[in-house]
């Protein structure tokens, strides 16, 4: 019988009470409560720490998976250059993006990194989603803006203007634990600046986006619709004060509206949507899925640039780079402390604080995944962390833009597989949406809405919980 973790917690000092009662003989049949799952991606899970962490493949690949998942790691790394060049299966760079690789944002298969909060300097991973009000009839997708489109484009090639360049600076917000330590946030605001175009439309809707690391999403695609729908409650009929709702948003790849699961505002469908959305979106490479150049009407220079190709990216090539996302290896949990006993224990009363505090509400543990074209991907428990459904998060995190369904106070739970290795792959942690929280502790103070009890709850903690819940979260 498994020991509940808060009552491993209170064990040693009611140990006389727990026998009374009858309760004694299974608590010293262990030494200590089941731990947390370590195999978070199942069978896909690697075991290593280090700054590879995220770009590793799945061990279940077949041979001939795997030489498909080196192609498609090649062209994710690679830069893109300009056409027309003698590399023809890499040229059609732009003629506007943001990067000119995947790998520029998702640093190491990671995250992409925000401005720098002491100096404001410039951001690599970070872009701005421009819309203005209203939304495509048949798609639901946000309306662009007439001159500079649904992304702000700050990079171009050569006799191509870029679009303008982000803008941001930073408020401090002071705050407090409930025991009276201090705490300070920091809380950005976004601008558009230096406009090639004139002006931007007069009500146009800003919303920042860091890119996310990239492991796991193929089997997040294959958790059954079924599972994630049953989780909803967009009406809190049972009164818990969380009302999770699906994103339904227009597939590409399907040809039909469907689930969303990707993307912060679970905007995307698919995990080859989502690819062929960044490279047309992030550098300027069209593919079957968006074979026109992205040229708004008065961008005559980008609109007469030469392309790379009809489309630049083949099939093939989408396909190679969807398969290597799909199957990098999920990175295995650290619960048993590396040998250290207390930090163990530790970690196993976070883990049931995670609980005690609401935040498996949003962040689901555990999924099945069902069938899949690729065998690794299916049958597969996995712990992922998250219900991939649209939360209100308050208006600390409001950008104020609807996306579909999701509202401007919406948000998709983050899976947190990786949480604690992201400082080490990539040098520093960047948590939240657009990269605000410079700490676990504070991406928690920044929840609001939905989130605002589970909050509370970590905030008013004595300082030995909160530091148990940031063991248990650095161990995923």
């Amino acid at each position: 019988m498994t020991v509940p973790p808060r009552v491993r917690r209170l064990s040693t000092a009611l140990s006389p009470v727990l026998l009374a009662v009858g309760f004694g003989a299974w608590w010293f049949s262990a030494s200590r409560a089941e731990p947390p799952p370590s195999a978070l991606g199942g069978e896909t899970t690697r075991f290593e720490a280090s700054r590879n962490s995220f770009g590793l493949a799945a061990p279940t690949l077949t041979n001939t998976e795997r030489r498909t998942f080196e192609v498609g790691d090649s062209f994710f790394t690679q830069n893109w250059v300009t056409a027309p060049a003698s590399t023809d299966a890499r040229d059609g760079l732009g003629p506007t993006m943001n990067a000119r690789a995947c790998s520029s944002c998702h640093v190491l298969d990671g995250r992409g990194l925000p401005p720098d909060l002491d100096d404001e300097g410039a951001e690599l991973g970070l872009l701005l989603r421009l819309s203005i009000p209203g939304a495509d009839p048949e798609t639901g997708a946000p309306l662009p803006d007439p001159a500079y489109g649904g992304q702000l484009q700050d990079a171009s090639i050569n006799g191509v203007g870029a679009e303008g360049a982000i803008g941001v600076s930073y408020e401090s917000i002071a705050g407090t634990y409930g025991d009276g330590t201090p705490y300070e946030l920091a809380a950005p605001t976004y601008t558009v600046d230096d406009l090639a175009f004139g002006e931007a439309h007069p009500d146009l809707l800003v919303g920042p986006r860091l890119a996310p690391a990239v492991f796991g999403v193929g089997l997040l695609e294959e958790i059954p619709e079924a599972d994630l729908l049953a989780l909803a409650d967009p009406d809190d009929a049972d009164g818990d004060g969380i009302s999770g709702r699906a994103n339904r948003v227009w597939s590409a790849t399907l040809g039909e509206m469907t689930i969303g699961r990707f993307g912060w505002k679970a905007n995307t469908a698919t995990v080859r949507d989502q690819v062929a959305d960044a490279f047309f979106g992030d550098i300027g490479i069209t593919s079957s899925l968006h074979p026109v150049q992205n040229c708004p009407g008065v961008q005559v220079a980008c609109a007469e640039a030469i392309d790379g190709g009809d489309p630049e990216l083949t099939d093939s090539r989408l396909g190679s780079v969807t398969f290597y996302n799909r199957t990098l290896a999920v990175p295995g949990a650290r619960v048993d402390g590396g040998g250290d006993d207390d930090l163990a224990d530790q970690i196993l009363d976070g883990f049931g604080l995670f609980d005690d505090f609401g935040c498996s509400s949003c962040h689901a543990p555990t999924f099945t995944t069902g069938d899949s074209d690729i065998a690794a991907l299916a049958d597969q428990t996995i712990h992922p962390y998250t219900d991939l459904l649209l939360h209100d998060m308050g208006e600390g995190l409001a950008d104020g833009r609807p996306d579909h369904l999701a509202t401007g106070s919406e948000w998709r739970t983050p899976p947190l597989w990786g949480l604690g290795l992201i400082d080490d792959v990539n040098a520093g942690r960047f948590l939240l949406h657009d990269g605000r929280a410079r700490t676990i502790e504070e991406a928690i103070l920044w929840h609001g809405g939905e989130a605002e009890t589970s909050r509370e709850a970590f905030r008013l903690a004595d300082a030995g919980d909160r530091a148990a819940l940031v063991a248990f979260l650095e161990a995923l």
